[in-house]
């Protein structure tokens, strides 16, 4: 079968339109799906256009979606769907709305993909049945929608193939190299959609087999995905370890909580220095907010006095650091709001983003403000 993915691009100029990176969901399926034999081609139209000529001679097209790049998908997937090509949807934004994405696609699959996409695959080239596939939303026969029952999560990642960016269309301008060793998340933050998506429980590969793709890649930096690196401080630092015996000439950068650095005024001084000897250079960091109600409302689990300590033993260790908050709690204020950038300035933060609270869709804050009759609109291109 003759599989292409397209993954749209994000509406407007943004921080991301810095550098060439993409999501990696689209070339693990790709990965899976070339294994089994099939001819696969994924465009990721933050590194090239799409070949409409190329994906109009498919036999299954797949769209990955988030919710600002959903108008932009549905409107692909309609143009693929028109010219009668099975054509299928995944990501969080069709997972939270299978139900809307089903009026311009055939099949929608829900949560975790990769098991579901292979039965998906398996069905159309003529074995089982749409019934049986768990995480699947399709069309019946008499124009009902039927949401299949979900699909368990993984138990392990270790056992998926790496994402293969070979298949990516220009894939060899993706820098720096991209990496994804774990999902899922135990916290609770409000705005946040990967609890809903991924789970809770987190199921990570084994640091060995990190290691072993970070040789195979050969790259002189690589950016974790993970959604916190140290989502299991023990599990983390083993990794660390496994890379500095490995003695790979790279930097790297990560997604972390400044609280994995410092708690409760201790600061970790063994995780800094593993950070360092692996080649840890730059920290991505939601701090949130610095209001103690703001932090609180999101539930977001983490002190002002810890981000201060962890900001100041992250510098001294000579890591850098970028700095995340999110503006628009119900507790914010003119003050607060001012507060947080100083804090940013006085406490050194490198880089720093300030982002607005986006009510996306699967949120507990989203099911409240709509509740309380406050989205008032469903422009999907607005929540960027």
């Amino acid at each position: 079968m003759r599989i292409t993915f397209i993954e749209p691009a994000a509406p407007g100029f943004h921080v991301y339109s810095f550098v060439k990176q993409l999501r990696l969901g689209l070339p693990l399926l790709g990965a899976m799906m070339a294994q089994r034999g099939h001819e696969v081609r994924i465009y990721a139209e933050s590194l090239s256009d799409v070949d409409w000529d190329d994906v109009l001679s498919s036999d299954l097209v797949g769209i990955s979606t988030t919710t600002s790049t959903a108008i932009r998908a549905y409107r692909y997937a309609q143009r693929v769907r028109d010219a009668g090509i099975p054509v299928v949807m995944g990501g969080p934004h069709v997972t939270f709305l299978a139900e809307e994405a089903m009026d311009f696609c055939d099949y929608v699959v829900r949560n975790e993909g990769e098991e579901t996409l292979v039965e998906l695959v398996d069905y159309l080239e003529g074995r089982g049945t749409l019934e049986n596939i768990k995480g699947l939303t399709y069309r019946a026969a008499d124009g009902r929608v039927i949401h299949n029952p979900d699909r368990p999560l993984l138990t392990s990642l270790t056992e998926l193939p790496w994402p293969d960016l070979s298949l990516v269309v220009n894939g060899d301008k993706v820098y720096p190299t991209p990496i994804l060793s774990s999902r899922g998340c135990p916290y609770g933050c409000e705005f946040c959609s990967v609890v809903l998506m991924f789970g809770r429980r987190v199921r990570v590969v084994d640091p060995a087999e990190v290691v072993k793709q970070l040789k195979r890649v050969k790259h002189d930096k690589v950016f974790f995905y993970d959604d916190n690196f140290f989502i299991s401080k023990r599990r983390g630092k083993e990794l660390l370890a496994e890379i500095i015996r490995a003695k790979l000439e790279m930097s790297f950068f990560a997604q972390i909580r400044v609280d994995s650095v410092c708690k409760n005024g201790v600061v970790d001084q063994e995780l800094l220095d593993l950070l360092w000897n692996a080649g840890c250079r730059i920290v991505y960091l939601g701090l949130e907010s610095v209001n103690p109600a703001t932090l609180k409302e999101y539930h977001k689990e983490s002190s002002i006095d810890d981000m201060a300590g962890g900001l100041e033993a992250l510098a001294k260790r000579g890591i850098k650091t970028h700095g995340m908050f999110v503006f628009g709690a119900d507790s914010d204020t003119l003050e607060s709001l001012a507060h947080t950038v100083d804090f940013a300035i006085e406490h050194g933060l490198n880089s720093v983003q300030f982002l607005a609270l986006t009510p996306l869709p699967g949120t507990r804050q989203t099911a409240q403000f709509e509740a309380e009759g406050r989205i008032f609109t469903k422009n999907w291109s607005l929540y960027d």
